[in-house]
């Protein structure tokens, strides 16, 4: 059984498609995978500089598969503004059913102990081998336009493999019914070119607008850019509006994750993949004080790193979470692979998230993550924007993240300390 994977080849080049032939040990599926940034220079090996990792896959920590078949790109939110369904754990994941991209909604109602499935998203345009990419799902805090509190939002990457051209697009999709049935909201944005649009991530500012942020390499000043445009309803959309773009062509910004403390000012975590050097696709953080306006577009942020110097590289997200005795709370963040200062892999890549308890600001500290992965390969599969889920008093993490299990992508999930 093949599996058709979509990557990237090295920054600000298009997306290029090749086949890679994997054996499925239980249960075969023809995956597209979302993007994938390059390796930096000498790495990508199966396990990587200074990684011994031979448990199963999520064996280390006990986890679970979220599903019965493969996935992608997953994403975890707790219900907070849904009445009589507060407290319930929703689980996305991008998964691809005979060429047809789809949206899988998994639910717990025991705090991410068991899953089911409940809902899937989706939509023609990812159909017959179309291409869908790296999903968003997100539970709106507060009405927009005719939407209440409640209402969720799943929105993705579309058409990053539409023949005989790519056009793609941003779509936004919502549920009125905790995820069980979804019908098309809007179109965030559509590529004027063949070039992509990528990884929608919402938040709501300080106005109340709904705003979407994504990666743009539409622009040909830029390899790629991060923007936000914004709305009143979900339906019309305004802007877009430069988040990150840096002042070399070559600069690729991407990934961006925001979130809101509790006095206002928001954190977006996303990558920098410039090319070459040991710091390509390291991840960065910046702040706003109301969530649309992040400054000077051509400054690019600060490195998010530990105190000896370690920094995380490719795909990295970020969560919010209490914390006894600290009025804002911590920062949690995770990315793909973890490298020691001299650019060697780091003995506990795949297998570490960070904590911050200074709004993002200064050194972060090491805790083990819920789901070890295994592998080192730096692609579209493991480790890839795992998410992250603290409970409701800060003191545990349930964290969703994919592996390969016999050539299959699969989403595992685990619950641990934080």
């Amino acid at each position: 059984m093949s599996t058709s994977t979509n990557l990237r080849s090295r920054p600000g080049s298009r997306p290029v498609a090749f086949l890679m032939t994997l054996v499925a040990a239980v249960t075969a599926l023809s995956l597209t995978s979302c993007r994938g940034d390059p390796p930096p220079d000498g790495e990508g090996g199966e396990s990587g500089k200074g990684v011994a990792n031979n448990a199963a896959p999520g064996e280390m920590a006990g986890a679970k598969a979220l599903g019965e078949g493969g996935g992608l790109y997953p994403r975890a939110i707790r219900l907070r503004h849904s009445g009589g369904a507060n407290g319930r754990v929703l689980a996305s994941s991008v998964v691809h059913r005979g060429g047809n991209g789809v949206g899988e909604i998994q639910e717990s109602a025991d705090g991410g102990g068991s899953f089911r499935r409940v809902g899937t998203v989706s939509d023609d345009k990812a159909a017959d081998g179309k291409g869908l990419c790296c999903a968003t799902l997100y539970e709106l805090p507060q009405q927009v336009g005719d939407m209440p509190a409640g209402t969720l939002l799943w929105a993705a990457s579309f058409g990053q493999d539409e023949k005989p051209e790519p056009r793609m697009s941003i779509r936004v999709f919502r549920s009125t019914d905790h995820g069980r049935n979804w019908s098309h909201l809007s179109t965030v944005a559509t590529s004027p070119n063949a070039r992509g649009l990528w990884e929608p991530e919402f938040s709501v500012d300080a106005e109340g607008n709904l705003v979407c942020h994504y990666s743009d390499e539409t622009d040909p000043r830029h390899s790629q850019k991060l923007v936000a445009v914004r709305s009143k309803d979900g339906v019309s959309w305004s802007g877009p509006r430069d988040t990150v773009a840096g002042k070399l062509a070559s600069d690729r910004p991407g990934m961006a994750v925001v979130r809101k403390l509790p006095d206002g000012t928001y954190v977006m975590s996303y990558e920098i993949c410039a090319a070459g050097g040991k710091y390509s696709c390291v991840a960065h953080l910046r702040t706003s004080r109301d969530g649309w306006d992040w400054g000077d577009p051509a400054d690019l942020g600060t490195r998010a790193e530990t105190a000896d110097g370690k920094y995380f590289l490719h795909a990295p997200n970020l969560a919010w979470a209490p914390e006894e005795g600290n009025p804002q709370g911590k920062l949690l963040l995770i990315g793909q692979a973890m490298y020691n200062k001299d650019g060697g892999r780091a003995e506990g890549s795949g297998r570490t998230i960070w904590t911050n308890s200074e709004g993002g600001e200064g050194a972060w500290r090491e805790i083990p993550a819920p789901v070890a992965v295994k592998s080192g390969k730096l692609d579209s599969c493991p480790n890839y924007s795992s998410s992250l889920l603290p409970s409701e008093d800060g003191r545990k993490v349930l964290e969703v993240a994919t592996d390969y299990d016999g050539g299959v992508c699969r989403p595992y999930v685990a619950i641990g300390g934080s």
